[in-house]
């Protein structure tokens, strides 16, 4: 299984007003969430499928608005594999395993 779609968090958001004040960029916690609910509709999991997170890099600082693209794939090993990127540059990494909550 693989997938892809776009991202953008909007300037306006609440997460911005206290990161950063002045210099406001995506917290890394926001982009693992969309990730997270990205690959469990498209496993048509929903919320009920327990995830875990096996990696996470966060590469590079996203800006309020900006377009970002996020790709996954089964590893073929149970686990997914996802990127995201922004223009011209990778944004996030990491590896998220599913399976039935606990």
């Amino acid at each position: 299984m693989q997938g892809e779609t776009s991202l953008s968090f909007p300037a306006g958001h609440p997460v911005f007003a206290g990161h950063f004040p002045g210099q406001p960029i995506v917290p890394g916690v926001l982009l693992l969430d969309a990730a997270v609910h990205a690959v469990q509709q498209a496993l048509a999991a929903g919320a009920g499928a327990a995830c875990q997170v096996h990696s996470a890099k966060f590469l590079s600082p996203v800006a309020p608005g900006e377009i970002l693209h996020l790709s996954w794939s089964d590893s073929g090993t149970g686990q997914i594999r996802f990127g995201i990127a922004g223009p011209g540059r990778q944004v996030a990494t990491g590896v998220l395993g599913f399976g039935s909550p606990a």
